[in-house]
């Protein structure tokens, strides 16, 4: 987890009036916000500034500025305990901040689930049927791998009459 500190690339950076105009524009997934917006009130922030490929939220009191990136926040102490629907997230040592632990967003830990296609009448009667069910998981078999021996003058594979076409 390596992020770029200072100012935004074009060297503005710019606040956000609440921490939801901030998500927005950074496109967090919407999963994550109830978890950040957790973790800011428990913090307790006085300001969001935008810094490019991160959020900085700065802290009332005492403490580090979080860095609230797409699937992380950073800049925890190693005391810090961030508990989430009653499992303690684990921390891990930042690599750009060196004495701070970030911690990764929940939509990183939940199980992808493929949607499946709605069936039309046409497929739900095919598959209704073991025995085409079967055939359309069939693969061809895969081809035997032959050896021809190499050619002796040009050092290319010989086709499998024996010649190599040199």
């Amino acid at each position: 987890m390596n992020e770029l500190q200072g100012p935004t690339p074009a060297g503005t950076s710019r606040p956000y009036r609440n921490l939801p105009e901030a998500l927005r524009a950074h496109r967090i997934d919407p999963v994550n916000h109830d978890f950040i917006t957790a973790i800011a009130d428990a913090v307790g922030i006085s300001s969001y500034i935008d810094r490019g490929r991160y959020i900085e939220a700065i802290r009332r009191g005492e403490g580090a500025a979080l860095h609230i990136g797409k699937t992380y926040t950073n800049g925890f102490a190693e005391s810090d305990v961030i508990v989430y629907g009653g499992t303690r997230l684990p921390m891990r040592p930042s690599e750009g901040r060196a004495p701070y632990f970030y911690v990764d967003h929940p939509s990183t830990f939940a199980p992808v689930v493929p949607q499946r296609a709605p069936r039309s009448a046409a497929s739900r009667t095919s598959a209704a049927t073991p025995r085409a069910a079967a055939t359309e998981r069939v693969t061809a078999p895969k081809p035997i791998e032959r050896d021809y021996g190499v050619c002796d003058v040009c050092f290319m594979t010989k086709t499998p009459s024996g010649t190599c076409g040199c």
